[in-house]
């Protein structure tokens, strides 16, 4: 399965998104658009991340993820959970520091209940872009390590953008 596809399903104000195949930021644009509707809803109370059929996770993708997390735990006090049982994916999501953002499964999360496809949304590229950069930002902003790994793209994406990015 190489092929991406993200779906989702609600219950109540319980959220699961399923992430399948091999995710990149061509999703990104259906993801934040989904995210933003997800917590809008006043009945929200949990989100579940099931990677359990991913292939591969993008660097965006990976950011996007981790924003999710930071704004469920600023805005609604506790942890998403992730869902993975492939051990590739498993050394990337500890490697980019989600022990600290998730409550990590290693089992298979049951999503097929009521869930349906999140069709990609066609976007302009400089729309694009900033949501590349503000996902690399996040990863950035885990760890000193990430910090090192994305310094020079998300440098190449601000020149790109005509944003300054000098320390003061």
């Amino acid at each position: 399965m190489s092929d991406c596809r993200i779906s989702a399903a609600s219950n109540d104000g319980a959220h699961v998104l399923k992430l399948q195949g091999d995710v990149r930021l061509t999703m990104c644009t259906a993801l934040d658009q989904y995210f933003q509707s997800m917590f809008a809803e006043p009945e929200f109370v949990s989100v579940w991340v099931d990677v359990t059929e991913a292939d591969g996770l993008d660097s965006t993708t990976l950011g996007m993820l981790a924003q999710l997390a930071i704004q469920t735990r600023e805005r609604f006090h506790f942890r998403p959970a992730i869902f993975s049982t492939n051990p590739s994916i498993d050394r990337l999501l500890d490697t980019m520091g989600f022990d600290q953002l998730f409550e990590r499964r290693s089992e298979c999360c049951n999503t097929d209940a009521g869930i349906t496809e999140i069709p990609a949304v066609a976007c302009e590229e400089g729309e694009v872009a900033q949501q590349v950069l503000a996902a690399h930002r996040t990863l950035m902003s885990m760890s000193e390590e990430n910090a090192g790994a994305f310094k020079d793209l998300v440098t190449t994406l601000e020149r790109a953008e005509g944003i300054d990015s000098t320390p003061r």
